[in-house]
């Protein structure tokens, strides 16, 4: 086999290696997507509901208006952490190309600082969302309307 090719196959094996965290990026940002919507669906039913007039009791109604407060909490939770994966992808895509760019001898000037920072970041960006999932999974069940008034 041609050296030039075993150098070029070495250098994408490198700057591949990272990608394996791109795909737990992209299951989180499904999975927090997923929660965000059906936060956003409960909020909307429950502002519909109270619109319509479809519910007469003053104490189902106030309860109503909490637990679509706690949806829109849980929202905003959901929405800071697809930022935060978000960015980690951009961070470990930047890695990425880094690695390759300066494995292929594209880049000369490229210094390794580059390449730990953008990782370290987009670790650190991953963990701030994986925190920020576990507040919000953590709020859902504190508020999941255990004490919820009878008849609703």
């Amino acid at each position: 086999m041609d050296s030039s090719i075993d150098a070029i196959t070495n250098n994408i094996q490198l700057a591949l290696a990272p990608v394996f965290l791109l795909t737990a990026v992209a299951t989180l940002v499904n999975s927090i997507s997923t929660r965000l919507a059906r936060s956003v669906d409960r909020m909307r039913a429950i502002k519909q509901a109270i619109h319509r007039g479809d519910v007469k009791n003053e104490e189902i109604i106030q309860y109503m208006h909490k637990e679509a407060n706690e949806a829109k909490t849980r929202g905003r939770l959901c929405t800071a952490a697809i930022f935060f994966v978000v960015l980690s992808g951009v961070f470990i895509s930047l890695t990425v190309l880094e690695l390759f760019f300066f494995q292929a001898g594209a880049v000369h000037s490229l210094q390794t600082t580059y390449v730990i920072w953008t990782f370290v970041l987009g670790l650190i960006s991953f963990m701030t969302s994986l925190s920020i999932v576990l507040a919000e999974v953590v709020y859902a069940y504190r508020s999941a309307g255990w004490n919820s008034p009878k008849h609703y």
